[in-house]
């Protein structure tokens, strides 16, 4: 029914289109220098001289976290972060659900509208990007889609990369002493890892213990992913899910008797599962603990759980 209106309106147009096809047109030169391409800009220099750096809009410029500064860290050793965005993008160690490989990618598209441009925030009372700490994107480490010992071992191998770096600003502008914390005494730079299934915790607690020894866990999810083992397992390899992470974990000694999950709501085989998951050094705080309690005293149980020891937040 829309066609009918338009078309007669196209015709009604046409007329007015011929008459000025062929008198009373405007000169292309007035055009140019009215503003909308001056001549006087020329050469390479052109944009610059007239409009100035080439700036990213929220929706444009290259895919990074947050707009920010984008480098391949693992083969630029020259660069320089206090903290550091990572990517890995594993999914082949899922019991049900695959394609969280895609997960670093949506991450990033998804904050694209936050830059620093207007990057204060009312409920932290600061721009994130204006607090002296150098953040960099340094893209995705390129894991095998088709060997998972190989995937975890990049993945290990790709985080220790990163800590052993120096941290590009020395002092307290960087935050906590955190140097307290580790075995050598030093600063690292701190990561911020997307993912990629659950899974991934496991070669990130194999890296961070090598610089601080065993750390405690905040383990935000809706599950205990404490599990020993999925039924079927025959190999060693197998073993390594994202339900069972932090069951081998806690064989291998990475964490502290001290972690705490939070926001649990999954089904269990049973009470055993409980018994299981406090034997592995977890506190378990439900989604109806939440609820009932508040946030305040959920923050406050989860600090008095860990308390100074070294945090790996999830």
């Amino acid at each position: 029914m829309l066609q009918g209106p338009v078309f007669i309106l196209s015709l009604g147009l046409l007329p007015f289109v011929w008459s000025h096809s062929t008198h009373d047109q405007t000169p292309l030169d007035f055009i140019t220098k009215s503003g909308h391409s001056d001549v006087q800009h020329e050469g390479q220099n052109a944009w610059l001289e007239k409009y100035g750096k080439q700036i990213d809009q929220p929706f444009s410029g290259p895919l990074s976290f947050s707009h920010l500064p984008y480098s391949r860290c693992l083969e630029d050793t020259t660069a320089e972060f206090d903290i550091a965005l990572l990517g890995m993008p594993f999914d082949t160690a899922v019991t049900y659900r695959p394609g969280a490989r895609f997960g670093p990618y949506a991450i990033r598209s998804g904050s694209r509208r936050q830059r620093e441009t207007r990057g204060y925030t009312l409920s932290w009372r600061n721009n994130p990007y204006a607090l002296g700490s150098r953040i960099i994107d340094c893209g995705d480490v390129p894991v095998s889609p088709f060997d998972n010992a190989l995937a975890v071992d990049q993945m290990e191998v790709a985080y220790s990369s990163l800590l052993a770096r120096p941290v590009a600003t020395k002092g307290d502008a960087v935050g906590l002493p955190v140097q307290t914390f580790a075995k050598d005494g030093k600063q690292h730079p701190r990561i911020v890892t997307m993912g990629g299934d659950h899974t991934i915790v496991l070669p990130i607690l194999r890296a961070l213990n090598k610089v601080y020894g065993p750390v405690s866990v905040i383990h935000f999810d809706a599950h205990l992913d404490t599990w020993p083992a999925y039924p079927g397992t025959t190999s060693d390899q197998s073993r390594v899910t994202h339900g069972t992470f932090f069951y081998l974990a806690h064989e291998e000694h990475l964490m502290s008797n001290t972690s705490v999950h939070a926001g649990i709501r999954c089904k269990l085989a049973g009470i055993e599962d409980l018994d299981n998951d406090q034997a592995v050094g977890f506190q378990l705080i439900s989604t109806d603990d939440i609820d009932d309690l508040g946030v305040n005293e959920i923050i406050r149980r989860i600090r008095e759980r860990v308390g100074d020891s070294p945090v790996y937040l999830r």
